[in-house]
């Protein structure tokens, strides 16, 4: 299937590990024209480096924290920089969770960190990225939020509140510029095989006196798949609604969760 992403300009943020590094992965092996975002240079150099050996892409390195807005700034003008025109074709953002933990675990200042990091990130690079887009009459802007915003997780509320703020922006931007050839997206990861699985499986394990192990064997029995997802599993889905294949398709939050989510709609 041809989807049209050859030579598209794209910027993946978060994308040293996980879910992000996947998705860039994925879109250099349709040879896009990558920009790839992380706080950690070192991280992020290798996953460049892992991306060039598997498709002969070489991705551009934007280096900053999205959740600091003076580093934002430096992150946009990095990737402006370093694509043709200065335009974004297609915008994957993604960041990393905050910290699990109940209501009255979390300060003022975690839910401003949280806000921060997963609603102000996002649209700051809609702000910066959408009017290129508008000009030439094509876009993408694809969220990775989670199964969280569809089902919340009691001890992920930094996660669900704000994710789900997310998609509520990109549903309305989607309704907005739909007519103008820009789809908005967001794309839902359930229990996905990621560092951040861990460290919550970790948290679980903490308060019922069980090991991470057991605690995500428990939750691989969750999943009527029977398994725990795959961060390349997420990528084919966002390769899909980034090219011309998913040009029909906005405004939907999609979970990739092996069946996890139960609702009708």
């Amino acid at each position: 299937m041809d989807t049209g992403l050859k030579g598209k300009r794209v910027l993946v943020t978060g994308a040293s590990s996980g879910l992000g590094a996947a998705a860039a992965l994925a879109l250099a092996a349709e040879g896009a024209e990558l920009v790839i975002n992380s706080r950690d240079r070192g991280k992020l150099e290798a996953t460049a480096s892992k991306i060039e050996s598997a498709t002969g892409v070489k991705p551009a390195l934007a280096v900053g924290d999205l959740a600091d807005q003076s580093q934002r700034v430096k992150v946009i003008l990095a990737a402006r920089e370093q694509v043709r025109e200065g335009v974004l074709d297609v915008l994957v953002s993604n960041t990393g969770g905050p910290p699990p933990g109940a209501f009255l675990d979390h300060s003022g200042e975690a839910w401003n960190n949280a806000d921060k990091l997963l609603l102000d990130s996002a649209i700051g690079l809609t702000r910066a990225f959408l009017p290129g887009m508008l000009e030439q009459s094509w876009g993408r802007l694809i969220y990775i939020t989670s199964i969280a915003v569809l089902q919340p997780v009691d001890e992920l509320i930094l996660s669900n509140t704000y994710r789900a703020a997310v998609t509520g922006f990109c549903k309305t931007v989607s309704n907005t510029y739909a007519g103008r050839g820009i789809t908005a997206n967001c794309v839902c990861p359930g229990y996905t095989a990621t560092e951040r699985l861990v460290n919550l499986a970790r948290s679980r394990a903490e308060q019922a006196g069980s090991t991470a192990e057991q605690v995500l064997k428990d939750m691989a029995a969750e999943i009527p798949a029977g398994r725990i997802g795959k961060p390349e599993e997420l990528a084919s889905l966002i390769v899909f609604l980034a090219g011309d294949t998913g040009a029909y398709i906005t405004g939907t939050s999609t979970p990739v969760d092996g069946g996890l989510y139960k609702g009708l709609l």
